[in-house]
């Protein structure tokens, strides 16, 4: 899911901006090492899917348009968001927030599944007689994305991925 939300007057994000720091560490031929691990449990990849139109930046780092895989990483106690293209991380960009999601986030804010009534009767047959769980993909974490267009070029993003939600910063300029 994808929104586009008002720009918050009492925060100062050019300090929040100027703040935050390059990483200083990199992936080893872009390959996350974990993706193995968070993905072979799910029939397809449980990361929110971003487009880009256009060019961002952050700091000294350019993400070109295209589609990214948004993939929150915690290194040596910080968090940070892997935009990932093809399973190769593309750029690294540090939180300046993680907070954990309000219970009721995603039942206000997702669209509820439309099943035909076949689907019903399909679903209520298997709830009924039960099937087995070994042999069941795991249900992807629920996911949602929030972008605000805020003063002075900056985007600020928040990537909500199951349990908590992480806020990046990026510039839609290179200064």
């Amino acid at each position: 899911m994808f929104s586009v939300q008002c720009a918050n007057a009492d925060i100062d994000y050019a300090r929040i901006y100027n703040s935050l720091e390059d990483p200083t560490f990199k992936y080893i031929h872009g390959i996350d090492p974990d993706q193995f691990y968070d993905m072979k449990g799910y029939a397809w990849a449980p990361y929110p899917l971003l487009r880009l139109n256009q060019e961002v930046y952050f700091k000294k780092q350019k993400i070109e348009p295209g589609y990214y895989l948004l993939t929150p990483r915690e290194h040596e106690g910080k968090w940070y968001v892997l935009f990932k293209e093809n399973g190769i991380v593309k750029a690294t960009i540090p939180c300046y927030k993680d907070e954990i999601v309000p219970p009721t986030f995603y039942e206000e804010n997702l669209p509820k599944e439309k099943l035909t009534p076949s689907q019903k009767i399909h679903i209520g047959f298997i709830n009924m007689v039960g099937h087995f769980n070994s042999a069941k993909r795991k249900k992807s974490p629920n996911t949602f994305l929030e972008l605000e267009d805020l003063d002075n070029d900056f985007i600020s993003m928040t990537i909500y991925y199951g349990e908590k939600r992480y806020y990046i910063l990026l510039r839609s300029k290179m200064l």
